[in-house]
């Protein structure tokens, strides 16, 4: 793609790190390299956080629903955009934004009624690749904070009772889901021959608590 193509707020994929999910340009520096122009881009993305990359070297693809096309990308905010936001800082301003809110909150690409309920499923089933333990505990926090390390903010003990939190909201989520499309079970059984095991175990006990 053109290097001039990119701009901040694109979201890209990394077509040589798929696992890193989709992430969203948050700074952009023009260089000269080797004689030729380039773009160092800074990308957030939802499993590793903050990346550098080079432009020309990492071929960036750009991704986005038809919704997108206008600008609107679906990018949830992170307790790190938040503080950006308000004069004070996060802390001078903890009582009306609460960690816990941000933390427990699903990303507008699960839950945008603009995105057709499919989509929303495919991209609310996703999201069950965090768990509240190990290695993905932090993923999963980095993803939701925005930090770079959330241990510096939280304690261990915090970030899984916020990722407890967030998971009972998710599985509240999905069965929402699940009865809006009780007449689609094809759509259904396609999105989860591509979810993670723990989305498909979490699916058939909400079925099964249905009956």
């Amino acid at each position: 793609m053109p290097i001039a193509a990119l701009k901040q707020g694109d979201q890209i994929r990394h077509p040589k790190r798929p696992e890193w999910g989709i992430g969203v340009v948050t700074r952009i520096e023009l260089i000269s390299r080797e004689g030729q122009s380039d773009q160092r881009i800074w990308v957030r993305f939802p499993s590793v956080g903050v990346k550098t990359l080079l432009a020309s070297v990492a071929a960036p693809e750009l991704v986005g629903d038809a919704a997108d096309a206008a600008g609107q990308f679906h990018v949830q905010p992170t307790l790190v955009d938040l503080e950006a936001l308000r004069e004070g800082g996060w802390l001078g301003e903890i009582a009306k934004n609460k960690p816990e809110d941000a933390m427990r909150s699903l990303p507008p690409r699960a839950t945008d009624p603009f995105l057709s309920t499919g989509r929303r499923l495919e991209n609310t089933l996703s999201l069950y690749r965090f768990s509240g333990q190990g290695r993905s505990l932090i993923e999963w926090a980095i993803a939701q904070s925005g930090l770079d390390d959330p241990l510096s903010r939280f304690s261990r003990h915090e970030l899984e009772e916020f990722h407890k939190r967030w998971r009972f909201d998710l599985d509240a989520h999905l069965g929402r889901l699940l009865g809006e499309m009780r007449r689609e079970p094809q759509t259904v059984q396609a999105a989860l021959s591509r979810a993670p095991a723990a989305a498909v175990s979490a699916v058939k006990r909400i079925q099964q608590m249905r009956g």
